[in-house]
């Protein structure tokens, strides 16, 4: 149910920094949580979706639905 920051990042291809940007957002907005820790001696971050943003996906797919059955 969490995946890794470079597995987002290298799946987007996107730099660290924009990434961090984004998720940083949306943790903020509730959408997401990111946690922090050690895997050894080296530092990682991981990535959730949280209720609210689990929702909002939903909701957001089920207007896309909408609009796409509108057009047909």
């Amino acid at each position: 149910d969490e995946i890794d920051f470079a597995t987002v990042r290298d799946h987007l291809q996107v730099s660290d920094s924009v990434l961090s940007r984004q998720a940083s957002g949306l943790e903020e907005a509730g959408l997401i949580r990111i946690k922090k820790g050690y895997v050894g001696n080296r530092p990682r971050t991981w990535i959730s979706s949280s209720a609210k943003g689990r929702r909002a996906f939903s909701a957001h797919v089920q207007a896309l639905r909408a609009i796409t059955a509108d057009s047909t």
